[in-house]
């Protein structure tokens, strides 16, 4: 009986031995922490010396030794674009001479014959001969704060006499004071070509790049466009208007019928005025980028 008491403890021992060894080799061994390296330590003992060069062969020369390079010299700084550019920019304008455009030449007196017979366009040769009249007595204009634009607004009596002038606006004194000192000394004209008061607004160039430009006539005996009127205004007060009158407002207006005063021997226009307005249509119809504005 003691042995098989004996017998069953080992056994039992055993399978607990067995059992313990397999749970411990079913959990992962532990992370061993590397060791920090060691710092590297230099000595000046430890770098090697530098031989000297000998010669063990006394027949030829020894050998010299090399030398370290030179460091190159220093060059000035070289000044910047933005510098140079600037200080040409600012030498520029005192060695040029500034820009200027004599004053063009006053209405013949055919100019004048002519004018004081165009009843078209609010007297159109007349108001375009009395601008430049004014200009050409006004002198060359010259780049620089003299030059600008004036307008005037100007009221001439049936006899050609000036009988009211008043600025509108003026973008330089001395432009405006020439063109009034112009304006008093102009010789007499002729008389307006309806034989009633004539009444406009005319702007003077006194700059160094324009001197105004011929007006194109052969336009000027065509009928004029009838003013746009909204059939569907309405002030908000008044009854509203019936379908029936609106029907009416959107029917095509008449056309006007053709000037009768228009003059049959009317001169063409010169090459200079078509160019002028030829330009001054490009200018102001075209397109942008073609213009050069982005």
């Amino acid at each position: 009986m003691q042995t098989r008491l004996l017998i069953a403890a080992l056994i039992s021992l055993a399978l607990h031995a067995l059992l313990a060894a397999w749970v411990i080799g079913l959990q992962p061994p532990s992370p061993v922490e590397p060791e920090a390296p060691k710092p590297l330590q230099l000595s000046v003992a430890d770098e090697p010396a530098e031989k000297p060069i000998t010669n063990t062969d006394t027949n030829q020369p020894a050998r010299p030794r090399p030398q370290p390079p030179s460091a190159k010299p220093l060059q000035p700084a070289r000044k910047k674009p933005t510098q140079e550019f600037t200080a040409a920019s600012q030498a520029a304008p005192s060695s040029q001479a500034p820009a200027s455009m004599a004053a063009p030449p006053p209405p013949t007196a055919d100019d004048w014959q002519m004018a004081a017979t165009y009843t078209l366009k609010n007297s159109k040769r007349y108001r375009y001969n009395w601008g430049q009249q004014v200009r050409s007595m006004m002198g060359t204009a010259v780049e620089g704060p003299q030059q600008g634009y004036v307008r005037f607004r100007i009221e001439i009596a049936p006899d050609g006499k000036l009988a009211r002038i008043d600025t509108l606006w003026s973008t330089s004194e001395q432009a405006e004071k020439l063109a009034r000192q112009a304006i008093a000394a102009m010789p007499p004209l002729p008389p307006t070509p309806t034989g009633q008061a004539l009444v406009f607004e005319q702007t003077i160039a006194f700059v160094p790049f324009d001197s105004g430009w011929p007006p194109i006539y052969k336009n000027d005996c065509l009928p004029d466009r009838p003013a746009f009127k909204n059939p569907f205004v309405w002030d908000g007060k008044s009854p509203q208007p019936d379908s029936r009158v609106v029907a009416q407002r959107l029917a095509p207006p008449e056309k006007p019928a053709a000037n009768p005063d228009c003059p049959s021997d009317a001169q063409p226009d010169s090459l200079e005025a078509e160019a002028a307005d030829i330009k001054r249509q490009l200018d102001f119809w075209g397109a942008l980028p073609l213009n050069g504005v982005k």
